[in-house]
């Protein structure tokens, strides 16, 4: 959603770079190709103005116009005031001391509210806790099904109506008091939207709130609407005040600029983000974080926390000792390509690795794709257990068979056996020379700097 902003500012905050000395002029040049980058991202042009405002003021003093390294100055200054803008410090739910913690999800039809739901229930209870669902929308169509479902996928208790002439108020109620019957210690409320709002939907929410005891009301908006979306949130504040914002479907081609609107705008924190479509894919908003995305500088926090989620660090660990001693299987391999896929997109994982943007648009149609991924695993899965462990005997008739069973050409199967021979190749010898201390590190880069990096983009690497 920010490549388009990253690049812009980007380009404005390198005219600031290598110079000894900067005068007002070469701050205003700067800051109003800054101003444009936030206009065209589709930032509120009154928060646009006031972020500029805001840098200038701070830009134009002495301690930076008079510093022999001013152009990281102001990097520094844009980053803090873009940390100030996205909302300074995280946002985090206030679980109650005495449960169970109460939390109405609300927001309009087609904002992906029900999913949301499931998906906010699955970080809640990654977090140590014992989250249940309330299936409260009884307007929609099949969005009582669809809730269900969902928790059934992920071993969620989902309270759901028993009778379709229940008032939604006192479905409420009764979820939690199940909860407390289940020992649930947080209780996620999916309640009804509209297609915009109106008076019935309004009355709902504040019966709810008269039923039972809201402690955390929590709005969920679709990013790519853009300023609309602040509106959106806007219109709820004032009608149901609300504690924080879901931003959902932030992988999406939209602009960014209802993210960076939002906290100067309403004066709600964004407390969530959805970065994809599976229910694992819901990131707590961290302005620090987002904005080191946005300025091009990584997020290397989050890059570890997915990755301590999704990999098994004793099992990582025989792995690599096994590829080092060259007894990599392709099983092996499969394992390690799942949880990359796991962590997000390739994209997504380098673009929080700092200078991973560059990279990306250096590698361009190179960069594996999804389904260039896909179509790896389809190979190995298309491979018998004994090829999978000894690939040296896939032959002619055996690689012809494979790229049947895949659906891919034998071109693509030459090539993934070629890049995992290559890779075993290169493991080995480092694992016979030695890795630890200064002389080995300097080896296995030395060897990756011999990789081919147009090959990235091939089946096997």
């Amino acid at each position: 959603m920010f490549e388009a902003l990253s690049d812009r500012l980007a380009a404005a905050l390198k005219r600031f770079s290598g110079r000894g000395r900067l005068s007002k002029e070469d701050v205003e040049v700067g800051l109003r190709e800054v101003r444009v980058a936030l206009l065209e991202a589709d930032v509120n042009f009154r928060v646009a103005r006031a972020f500029v405002d805001r840098i200038r003021e701070r830009a134009v003093g002495s301690d930076v116009l008079e510093s022999l390294t001013p152009g990281q100055q102001i990097v520094k200054i844009v980053n803090d005031e873009l940390v100030a803008l996205l909302g300074g410090e995280q946002r985090k739910i206030q679980y109650q001391p005495r449960p169970p913690t109460v939390i109405m999800l609300v927001g309009l039809q087609g904002s992906g509210k029900t999913t949301t739901a499931a998906k906010l229930a699955l970080s809640i209870r990654r977090d140590g806790h014992r989250p249940m669902l309330v299936a409260a929308d009884i307007t929609r169509p099949a969005a009582v099904q669809q809730l269900q479902k969902l928790g059934l996928d992920n071993q969620i208790p989902v309270a759901a109506p028993d009778n379709p002439k229940t008032k939604v108020a006192q479905l409420c109620a009764r979820g939690v008091a199940e909860a407390t019957r289940l020992n649930c210690d947080v209780v996620i409320l999916d309640t009804a939207g509209r297609l915009q709002i109106d008076e019935a939907l309004l009355n709902e929410l504040k019966d709810i709130k008269k039923a039972t005891t809201v402690h955390e009301t929590i709005l969920a908006v679709d990013a790519m609407t853009g300023q609309e979306a602040v509106n959106v949130a806007k219109g709820f504040d004032d009608a149901v005040p609300v504690d924080g914002v879901i931003l959902t479907k932030l992988d999406g081609d939209a602009r960014g600029g209802a993210a960076l609107s939002m906290r100067e705008t309403i004066g709600k924190p964004i407390m969530y983000c959805g970065t994809g479509e599976k229910v694992s894919d819901l990131e707590a908003f961290a302005p620090d974080r987002m904005a080191s995305r946005i300025l091009g500088m990584g997020d290397v926090l989050t890059l570890v926390e997915r990755a301590q989620e999704q990999f098994d660090q004793k099992k990582s660990e025989e792995m690599i000792e096994r590829s080092f001693s060259g007894r990599l299987t392709m099983d092996d391999w499969l394992a390690q390509l799942r949880q990359l896929r796991s962590m997000g997109s390739l994209e997504g994982v380098l673009g929080m690795i700092p200078g991973g943007r560059k990279m990306i648009q250096q590698a361009g149609a190179a960069m594996p794709s999804e389904q260039d991924l896909g179509r790896m695993e389809a190979i190995v899965l298309s491979m018998t257990l004994q090829e999978r462990r000894h690939p040296e005997l896939i032959k002619g008739a055996r690689r012809k068979r494979i790229a049947m069973g895949s659906g891919t050409t034998i071109a693509d199967v030459n090539r993934l056996l070629k890049g995992f021979e290559q890779m075993q190749g290169m493991f080995k010898s480092l694992g016979g020379k030695g890795t630890k201390g200064v002389r080995g590190k300097a080896r296995m880069l030395k060897q990756l700097k011999n990789i081919d990096p147009s090959q990235l983009g091939q089946p096997g690497f």
